[in-house]
């Protein structure tokens, strides 16, 4: 199976490089636009979700069916892996695209029998990533990094929360691409999702950041490598 999750890599990171290439090159008036039905996540999708779910359909979807954000499920052509489901999210931050806010990705995550097996979350922006498979990793902290700041992804969703981690020094940021900061959680002070928790937004980044503290419940996601700061946010939102 190590030859088939390297392909798999390698048709991965080949998808952004198509994307990204797109987004400079490519892009029409019409991406911008809404497309004429809601996601399967629940959003209503712009056509360059779309175009974005058919380059990763165009390269993944040899291997296994996939559950997308925007389509729903998609049958696989060929079902290399014939007990596998890619879950994917073809533009995280697809909000800040729209607006020109330089902070957007990806996020495609395979199991196989249910079981997390790779992820891979890209940025879009300076074609950075990280991933997991079950031989090989990139997810380590950048010694170099001192961050003072966690991320709260849909901090305007809990206005008391946000109040609670000021009143306990912890400064924070809502940057709005929900893969991008959780795979990012071993970098920042903590990572925490408020709000409703949908697969496509967390499966291949929690899976990259397994090792650290992780607490979930239906309203929040809390990740943190601090044990003392993961204490104290975890006894601040299971009050809520």
């Amino acid at each position: 199976m190590e030859k088939i999750y390297q392909q798999f890599i390698t048709k991965t990171l080949k998808a952004n490089k198509k994307l990204k290439h797109y987004l400079e090159k490519n892009l029409k008036e019409e991406d911008y636009q809404d497309y004429n039905k809601k996601s399967a996540g629940g959003d209503i999708s712009k056509n360059i979700d779309i175009v974005a779910e058919n380059i990763f359909i165009s390269y993944l979807n040899q291997f296994c069916n996939i559950l997308s954000e925007e389509s729903g499920l998609i049958k696989s052509s060929k079902n290399i892996i014939s007990n596998g489901i890619i879950i994917l999210d073809p533009l995280d931050g697809s909000d800040n695209f729209l607006s020109n806010l330089p902070y957007y990705g990806t996020s495609v995550s395979l199991r196989i029998n249910n079981i997390q097996t790779i992820g891979v979350v890209y940025n879009l922006i300076n074609n950075s990533y990280l991933f997991r498979t079950p031989y090989q990793t990139n997810f380590t902290k950048n010694s170099f990094l001192r961050s003072n700041f966690g991320i709260f992804e849909r901090a305007y969703t809990s206005p008391d929360i946000s109040l609670k981690l000021h009143q306990l020094n912890l400064k924070f940021r809502s940057p709005g691409a929900t893969a991008l900061s959780l795979a990012m959680a071993n970098n920042v002070t903590f990572f925490l999702l408020a709000g409703k928790i949908r697969e496509y937004d967390i499966d291949a980044a929690l899976f990259i950041c397994k090792e650290l503290f992780i607490f979930q419940n239906e309203d929040f996601l809390l990740v943190s490598s601090n044990i003392t700061i993961f204490q104290n946010i975890k006894e601040v939102v299971k009050g809520y």
